[in-house]
């Protein structure tokens, strides 16, 4: 049998090959998720999930930072998989209500504390350490999010960020990005640089949903 490389594997067959793999969600996740699909709400891609259940699993934290809940489909997701309690953080008033009544309606609204706001006027005054934090927010407010995350972020504790790659844009050179995705194509490129050349943290790049960062802090 001929030897295949990696470059010679179609990607679009490789991922549908994956996604057969994948665990059906819960009833109640595969509903919020189809509704989220429905009115185009972002929401985590079934590989981030895969990656997420797996990282959980191997560090069970007791508490978990989430920046950017949009409707409680991720946080519910992560309170599935663990004995947490989850302090996530929404800008959206409309996505915020509607994530507090899904934690309310599948019993983990005492599990779950929701703060109104943006998260750069938020992390500074939030108190203590926490072993998992899942960034999934405004892609160009990364950077900027990085050091409140980083004293945030417990000795040893693991920090998830989404959609790095940005639809694969974050290839592209500079020039060839359209004038208006300028600025988050830079910052995310800046974030991944600081990231991966922090002297605080270990991170590896992975392509799995649109790009999932995990760091952990040293």
């Amino acid at each position: 049998m001929e030897e295949r490389r990696p470059a010679d594997i179609d990607p679009v067959r490789l991922r549908s090959f994956l996604l057969s793999m994948e665990q059906e969600l819960p009833p109640h996740l595969a509903e919020l998720y189809k509704r989220a699909l429905d009115e185009n709400v972002p929401v985590i891609r079934p590989e981030t999930g895969s990656l997420l259940r797996v990282l959980l699993k191997m560090k069970n934290p007791g508490r978990i930072l989430e920046i950017g809940a949009g409707t409680g489909f991720s946080g519910l997701f992560m309170l599935d998989l663990c004995g947490a309690h989850l302090t996530t953080i929404e800008l959206d008033e409309k996505r915020a209500r509607e994530a507090e009544e899904n934690f309310a309606r599948w019993g983990a609204g005492e599990r779950a504390e929701l703060i109104l706001g943006d998260a750069a006027d938020v992390l500074p005054y939030l108190q203590g350490e926490w072993p998992f934090i899942f960034l999934d927010a405004a892609k160009g407010q990364y950077v900027h999010f990085l050091p409140e995350i980083r004293r945030l972020l417990a000795p040893g504790g693991v920090l998830v960020t989404d959609n790095v790659l940005q639809e694969g844009c974050i290839l592209d050179s500079h020039y060839a990005v359209e004038r208006r995705d300028r600025t988050i194509y830079k910052r995310m490129r800046e974030y991944l640089w600081a990231i991966t050349h922090d002297e605080a943290l270990t991170t590896t790049i992975l392509p799995a949903g649109d790009g999932t960062a995990v760091s952990v802090k040293n």
